[in-house]
């Protein structure tokens, strides 16, 4: 095992800085997520409570809305899980860096990896968050051509 000095460890801590700011970036995106997931789920207590107070055309509304709520969440749900493993990978790469600098081994093609996974989970992440938007945009369209033909 190396010694290092000051010198020494700046460089590597600065190496180590870039899966950091990721991590960072991503909770960001979690943060956005989790409160979406927050939404979804009182939204859909509250229409499961209407569902069993409403008449019959109110009711197969309602229920398709439910419907929508239930993939919005499981998009959700697999955007969170993305973004958790995201930050897992990014967590993962901090240690190799150290482990290749502390053990001076070339461990180039295991950052490389370790650095691909995260990217490609956080695209993973993103598409899924998009896709809700999209999900969130269909329900948001039947609420309006319903109140626009009960006028």
């Amino acid at each position: 095992m190396n010694s290092f000095s000051t010198s020494a460890l700046l460089p590597i801590i600065q190496l180590a800085i870039t899966p950091v700011i990721l991590i960072s970036g991503v909770g960001a995106l979690m943060l956005t997520l989790t409160n979406r997931m927050g939404r979804i789920v009182d939204r859909t207590r509250n229409l499961a409570l209407q569902v069993q107070q409403a008449d019959a055309d109110s009711k197969a509304h309602l229920e398709t809305q439910l419907d929508i709520l239930w993939r919005r969440a499981q998009l959700i749900r697999m955007a969170v899980t993305f973004a958790g493993l995201t930050m897992l990978v990014a967590c993962g790469l901090v240690i190799v860096i150290f482990i290749n600098a502390v053990l001076d081994r070339d461990l180039a093609v295991l950052m490389m990896l370790f650095f691909m996974a995260s990217i490609l989970l956080l695209i993973a992440a993103l598409v899924a968050f998009l896709r809700d938007i999209y999900v969130s945009l269909h329900a948001l369209k039947l609420e309006v051509q319903r109140a626009q033909r009960k006028s």
